[in-house]
């Protein structure tokens, strides 16, 4: 006999991933079983070879200007096998050392852009911040984590390592950051922003995260993200392993929530409920309110665990648990602004 737990699990996954199909067949057009491996992180290329000595030595292969202060950066990645292009913006003034922002995309992340530029203002915003803000590019549906195995469709994933180890000390040795990050995340992002954060304790001095689900291991947690990488036509057990595999509690930031004290954090998620930017006029109204509104459903509940569990440990967070809002990039743009003074304080410029 099937156990309840099971029947539970299942019946979770199944509302998930209704609300996140209807979004992706009718607004994102699946793979389909023909098409080629998605381009996870960013240039196919020969793999760089790898220092016997120092095997996580990554290099820079590349610099390309977008604006005088918008560069294209390649980074040669053992650990992802590839090179993987980031985005970096500069401030106006370059007179000392700064921190450093990475700021990571949701579940459709493309290698061209990130949307936090293209949809969520992030250029403007941080146009007159002292900071380097770096963001990614690729890793669709990757939850920006290492997974225990390559996968046919979504290719290798092993971004923690990339993103926690390889990575910063490049943009600090090039960009002269100065070792001090914060890290912020939307959707899938946000998740993989607390992951990162509570798996690699004194990295980030600040984290952001906006609309996403924060207990991997949970019935309902391992049901939203095994939807996730399945509407990209990526195998879930690639991640973390089967649904009792000690992985997903490993990457579960409720159950290891006591490593982000000391950081400052940031939570959003709005309600599901039509808000302001849901309206007559909005050429995405549709996609907001069939797919947006029963995922930030779940987000919304996913936020109030673990701003609860915070609060029960004694971790002071802001929260704004908006009593309206989809699923959408015109919620998290304004989001942007409101974190920026939790995320400014964390990093010493409050």
């Amino acid at each position: 006999m099937v156990s309840r737990r099971r029947v539970r699990r299942r019946l979770a996954g199944a509302l998930v991933s209704a609300a996140l199909l209807v979004g992706v067949v009718t607004f994102e057009a699946p793979l389909s079983i023909a098409d080629p491996p998605v381009d996870s992180g960013s240039n196919e290329e020969a793999p760089p070879s790898v220092d016997p000595v120092h095997p996580l030595y990554a290099t820079v292969r590349d610099v390309q200007p977008i604006t005088d202060r918008w560069l294209t950066v390649s980074v040669a990645s053992p650990a992802m096998g590839r090179t993987v292009d980031v985005q970096v913006l500069l401030p106006e003034h370059r007179d000392a050392p700064r921190p450093t922002v990475y700021m990571l995309d949701g579940r459709s992340a493309a290698v061209e852009v990130n949307n936090w530029t293209d949809k969520g203002g992030a250029g403007q915003f941080f146009a007159d911040k002292p900071v380097n803000v770096v963001f990614t590019l690729g890793g669709p549906a990757s939850y920006y984590t290492d997974w225990l195995h390559a996968d046919p469709k979504l290719g290798t994933n092993r971004w923690e390592t990339f993103l926690t180890r390889e990575l910063p000390p490049l943009i600090d040795a090039r960009f002269e950051g100065n070792g001090v990050n914060a890290v912020s995340g939307v959707s899938m992002g946000a998740e993989a922003a607390m992951m990162l954060a509570t798996r690699n304790p004194g990295l980030y001095r600040a984290v952001a995260a906006h609309s996403g689900c924060y207990a991997m291991s949970s019935e309902f947690g391992q049901a939203q993200a095994r939807a996730v990488v399945g509407t990209f036509g990526g195998d879930p057990d690639n991640m973390f392993g089967p649904s009792d595999d000690p992985q997903w509690a490993a990457h579960d930031v409720v159950s290891h929530a006591g490593a982000l004290r000391g950081d400052a954090i940031y939570l959003s998620s709005g309600s599901g409920l039509p808000g302001e930017h849901d309206v007559t006029g909005n050429p995405d109204l549709r996609q907001a309110i069939l797919f947006g509104g029963p995922i930030e459903a779940g987000a919304s509940m996913c936020t109030a665990q673990l701003a609860a569990r915070l609060a029960q440990l004694g971790i002071p967070a802001t929260v704004n648990m908006r009593p309206t809002g989809t699923h959408s990039w015109p919620y998290w743009a304004d989001e942007l602004p409101r974190s920026w003074p939790t995320l400014a304080a964390g990093l010493g410029l409050g």
